[in-house]
């Protein structure tokens, strides 16, 4: 039972790594980048893949629970612009690959103008409509709300792209931007950010936030805030909950294989205990029949010594005669 657990739990152990990149997996052209990749304890080395292809090698450094690596890309293009995964080796065994991280580079093309229609003030259950525009023309376009969510939507188009929304909720309110793409991973300077707001309450930050965007804005050209999205952050809080649990389970199966042990070593004991009073008490009456027959036999003896010794008496010497 205890070999069984502890070959699924090795089994199980072997889950895909966690992937992301620092600062962001947009990187403007000519930055540098970093990818991490993290996995249990037991990994010996991890594996970097490009496109599929084999890229680098790297040695973790342990920590308590959990194992991690990264990988450096000192200058971003559009050549190191792609698909990468990673893996760990665990012993001789391989684990799965990883979620697929998309690297993206941008400021390849021109700045795209983005705006909305009827407005940046808009009320609960209005449509709204995002535009953006290239001068110099492309083939796609993204439409991304800035935050945690860091969310994406893309449309086809030559010169400009619309971006339809609504019914609006307080879900779609913030701050949103607009690239221009000939390529999945290499895409325009972002443009301008466009805040889009709730009248009321959101006048304040509405203030703040083109203020702030005003003066950042050309910062932003060379760096895009990063934050790991909260699927990330849910497959990395399952991760660490998982190896967590597996120790715990270890644990227990550790604990009760002693118990068990135990109650196995009780009962052996009880039953030769038990056997060995059994052949005891068997043993004495055949004892106790052996003592009487010595001790019957023994005056027996004396009782023929005795008439032995009375008819020598008896019998007359050779000077009797």
């Amino acid at each position: 039972l205890c070999l069984s657990q502890r070959i699924n739990t090795e089994k199980q152990s072997l889950q895909k790594p966690i992937i992301w990149a620092e600062p962001s997996t947009r990187v403007t052209k000519g930055n540098a980048v970093t990818i991490w990749c993290k996995g249990p304890q037991t990994a010996t080395h991890y594996q970097l893949y490009f496109e599929g292809n084999f890229l680098a090698l790297g040695r973790p450094k342990p920590s308590r629970s959990m194992t991690i690596v990264n990988f450096t890309i000192p200058q971003m293009t559009s050549h190191t612009a792609g698909k990468y995964t990673c893996c760990y080796q665990s012993g001789e065994r391989q684990s799965k690959s990883s979620k697929g991280l998309n690297l993206i580079v941008t400021g390849l093309y021109d700045t795209p103008n983005l705006w909305v229609l009827p407005g940046p003030e808009v009320t609960l259950g209005e449509n709204v409509t995002f535009f953006c525009h290239l001068e110099t023309g492309t083939s796609k376009f993204f439409l991304l709300k800035e935050g945690r969510s860091n969310h994406v939507q893309h449309r086809l188009g030559n010169i400009k792209a619309e971006f339809p929304m609504g019914p609006m909720t307080r879900a779609h309110r913030g701050t949103y931007r607009c690239f221009g793409s000939y390529n999945d991973h290499v895409w325009s300077f972002p443009s301008k950010p466009v805040t889009l707001l709730i009248p009321g309450k959101d006048t304040l930050t509405r203030v703040l936030t083109t203020a702030l965007g005003d003066a950042l804005d050309s910062d932003l050209k060379d760096y895009w805030e990063y934050n790991l999205s909260a699927e990330e952050e849910s497959e990395l809080q399952k991760d660490f909950a998982f190896w967590d649990h597996t120790a715990q389970n270890l644990i227990r199966i550790g604990v009760a294989c002693i118990v068990l042990m135990a109650l196995v070593w009780l009962l052996v004991e009880d039953c030769l205990s038990r056997k060995r009073d059994k052949e005891g008490t068997n043993r004495s009456p055949s004892w106790e029949y052996k003592r009487r027959w010595r001790v019957h036999r023994s005056l027996e003896e004396e009782q023929r010594n005795a008439i032995s010794m009375r008819e020598l008496k008896a019998t007359p010497g050779p000077g009797d005669i």
